[in-house]
C-alpha cells in the first residue's frame, strides 16, 4: 500500500517531483579560487541541494601530481575516473587507475592523485554528507 491510499484501490497518487539540474563547469574552479594550478576541482554538493551525499570533479593536467593529501573523519567517498589514467597513492600504497575504473576508499585512509600523460577526470561521490568539512589536508604527504 502506497501512502496516502488508505483504501487499496487502485487509485492514482501524484508526487511532485524535486530535482535539480546543474552543469558542473558553471561551478566555481576551487583549485583556481586558492591558486593551486594544475587541475580543476569543482564541488556540487550545496547547489544540487545534496542532504546524505557529496558529489565532485577534478580534471588534472597531463602528469599532474597533487603533492597534498587527504582524508576525512566519517565521509566515504568513491572516485570514478571519467577520462585518462594515471596513480592514486592510498596510505602506502600507489595503484595504477584508467577511464572506466571505481575506487573506494574509507574515510580514514591518506589519499593522492597524479594523472598519466594524457591527463585525468574524476567524479567523486562522498557520504555521508556531514555540515563541517571533516577532511584533514596534509601539504607534501606526495612529494618526490
Amino acid at each position: 500500500m502506497r501512502p496516502g491510499n488508505k483504501t487499496g484501490q487502485n487509485a492514482r497518487i501524484k508526487y511532485m517531483a524535486d530535482y535539480t539540474i546543474l552543469h558542473l563547469d558553471d561551478l566555481e574552479d576551487m583549485a583556481a579560487k586558492f591558486g593551486r594550478k594544475g587541475y580543476e576541482a569543482r564541488f556540487a554538493t550545496k547547489q544540487l541541494g545534496l542532504q546524505k551525499s557529496g558529489l565532485g570533479y577534478q580534471k588534472l593536467e597531463p602528469n599532474y601530481r597533487m603533492s597534498f593529501g587527504h582524508k576525512h573523519e566519517v565521509q566515504e567517498e568513491i572516485f570514478y575516473v571519467l577520462k585518462g589514467s594515471g596513480k592514486m597513492k592510498l596510505e602506502d600504497d600507489i595503484c595504477d587507475v584508467r577511464a572506466g575504473d571505481a575506487v573506494r576508499i574509507p574515510a580514514e585512509v591518506m589519499r593522492g592523485f597524479e594523472a598519466g600523460p594524457d591527463g585525468m577526470e574524476l567524479l567523486i561521490f562522498g557520504a555521508p554528507f556531514t555540515e563541517k568539512n571533516d577532511a584533514e589536508l596534509v601539504q607534501s604527504w606526495w612529494a618526490d
